[in-house]
């Protein structure tokens, strides 16, 4: 990869984003220790059985965790898994009106659901424990409407698998500082796991350490970089100083 250099005052750099694996590797380990010191250390648990993961992850695109949270409980007053697949997907749509895009999403619960219920008899999901991590993951992601974001999170926050969840957070912090050069989501997923241990405690709680600095810090829209323990080393920050652009804008606005 050719390093494209920052004119910086003292000298220039490479940026991260260009910088050989092995560095970025060491400046993973460097954002995994600041956000800890900012955000405390994460215990790894199981937030809520599997099927209510699975579920809830797909509630979850685009919608805050509150109206997740509301669309799901009201999906249940329809019944259990085998009455939300037999119900009218107008019904399901309804149910889920507090998500957005429940037009979308109701008739990929169902035929998740529908997939589920043929290949395993039931909804138990315990089996993803003891099958290679691989063919987990292929298994969840072969599900319609189940993506590698939805998969990653089942199956490291349920079952502490060595895999790592990229959502928008993510994805966008670690866009700017430079682990990785931009690219989508699912690209991402696997450009940032080749940079991890294969550690769930430790991928566990970069996720959720990542997730709230991007909520809180590494917003989408003028971040608050005067605020960021990542600044010292991030790429947007050594661009365009404390005016780094909405995560949308193309490089070089703002």
């Amino acid at each position: 990869m050719t390093e494209r250099l920052l004119d910086l005052p003292g000298g220039e750099r490479p940026l991260n984003s260009t910088r050989p694996e092995a560095e970025r590797a060491e400046l993973v380990r460097w954002m995994f220790d600041r956000l800890r010191a900012e955000y405390g250390e994460k215990a790894i648990y199981a937030r809520r059985e599997p099927m209510h993961e699975l579920i809830s992850t797909i509630l979850s695109q685009r919608t805050t965790h509150a109206d997740e949270e509301a669309a799901y409980q009201e999906l249940l007053t329809l019944g259990d898994w085998d009455a939300i697949t037999r119900a009218p997907t107008e019904a399901v749509a309804h149910a889920i009106r507090r998500s957005n895009y429940p037009e979308s999403k109701a008739p990929r619960i169902q035929a998740t659901l529908r997939a589920i219920r043929e290949q395993r008899g039931g909804y138990d999901l315990d089996f993803l424990a003891e099958i290679p991590v691989q063919e987990a993951m292929k298994w969840l992601t072969d599900l319609p409407g189940v993506g590698l974001k939805t998969a990653s999170l089942v199956l490291l926050f349920n079952f502490a698998r060595p895999v790592f969840p990229v959502d928008t957070h993510v994805h966008r912090v670690n866009t700017r500082v430079g682990t990785i050069p931009r690219m989508g989501e699912q690209a991402a997923h696997r450009a940032l796991l080749k940079l991890l241990p294969p550690d769930p405690p430790y991928l566990y709680e970069f996720h959720v350490n990542l997730l709230r600095h991007g909520q809180r810090v590494c917003i989408w829209t003028r971040p608050k970089c005067p605020a960021c323990v990542l600044r010292e080393r991030c790429d947007a920050h050594a661009i365009y100083g404390n005016n780094v652009p909405s995560f949308g804008d193309k490089p070089g606005k703002g």
